[in-house]
């Protein structure tokens, strides 16, 4: 109980210890975020290079062992480097580029699905996209265009499971939509079972609660969903999980359809309409809207702001404190 309680407020105390870290003495605030981010991308490339050199890892699986398998944090630092004229980051050119390479070959090697999505998504953001009319309608038609096209090219050329190289990576590309939106799993085919485990998850989470005519206010702290096998997940075979890879089915099990609309309803607050012409306060705001649309997405996949290692929320409480410090200094 104790642990679902902590693992609920995770995201709130994510924000709160972020907001805190802001200081106004802070002289340039995305400054400061990007020197964290190039220090968090060193040190994981040294765990890189020594689970590649020192222990040999080649495949993609033994290479996010090492090195790590997530980190969103990187990817806004990236982010902001991209766009440095747009934050005022007083970067030489030459540091500047630098800081790219380091921060790009550290993302790379999380070799995370999520990460790509996530840097698109930004990247949309920052240039205004999500502010829909005719010209960013075309243009995010035009991006779902390109991903199914590169989708289907992956699909056709059939990487295989535990392949060499950038094989594996693309097997995990096919299998994705499964992976997420398979309503059906045979649980006696190994294959289908592990390729498609995430669905499973919900599949049996849905099942649970709609037995239990638990699904308007959930089955409360400390509940479990019975997968009905024992699973190994990391170093544990487990069959009753309290945390599931979907955020939104974690927020379901606990609190039903109740606080799985609230959490929803968090997450539409990033899409706040802006009213502000300060072009910190603008930037700052895309990068809210983008992530609002990145937690849409990753909420199905990859827990959200409820992923265990995720970091987001201590830059998204940063960035909250240092709005309200611009739009404090611009009443004044």
């Amino acid at each position: 109980m104790i642990r679902d309680i902590t693992y609920l407020l995770k995201p709130i105390s994510g924000l709160l210890l972020g907001y805190q870290l802001f200081h106004k003495s802070i002289k340039n605030p995305f400054q400061f975020v990007v020197y964290a981010g190039i220090s968090i991308a060193v040190y994981h490339l040294i765990l890189v290079v020594y689970g590649i050199v020192v222990e040999g890892a080649r495949s993609v699986r033994d290479i996010r062992f090492y090195g790590g398998y997530f980190n969103d944090f990187e990817i806004y630092t990236l982010v902001l480097l991209v766009f440095r004229d747009k934050f005022n980051l007083e970067f030489s050119k030459k540091k500047s580029l630098l800081f790219l390479m380091i921060l790009a070959v550290s993302s790379f090697f999380y070799l995370a699905r999520t990460n790509f999505i996530q840097f698109v998504i930004l990247i949309m953001a920052i240039k205004g996209i999500f502010v829909l009319n005719k010209k960013s309608i075309t243009i995010i038609t035009a991006v779902i265009v390109l991903v199914i096209s590169g989708y289907t090219a992956i699909y056709y050329y059939n990487p295989i499971r535990n392949g060499k190289g950038m094989d594996e990576f693309l097997y995990k590309i096919k299998v994705a939509p499964s992976e997420a939106f398979s309503t059906k799993i045979n649980r006696d085919d190994w294959k289908q079972f592990h390729d498609n485990y995430r669905s499973y998850e919900n599949i049996r989470t849905v099942q649970q609660l709609s037995h239990n005519s638990s699904l308007i206010f959930g089955e409360g702290i400390g509940s479990q969903v019975d997968l009905k096998q024992k699973v190994y997940l990391g170093d544990m075979e487990l069959r009753y999980i309290s945390i599931l890879h979907n955020g939104y089915m974690t927020v379901l099990l606990k609190t039903g359809l109740v606080g799985l609309f609230i959490y929803l309803y968090s997450i539409f607050f990033f899409f706040k309409r802006n009213t502000y012409t300060d072009s910190n306060l603008v930037n700052i705001h895309y990068l809210f809207v983008g992530t609002g649309v990145f937690l849409i997405i990753s909420n199905w996949v990859f827990m959200g702001f409820y992923n265990l290692i995720d970091t987001k929320t201590l830059l998204i409480g940063f960035l909250f404190a240092y709005r309200h410090q611009l739009i404090k200094s611009g009443m004044q």
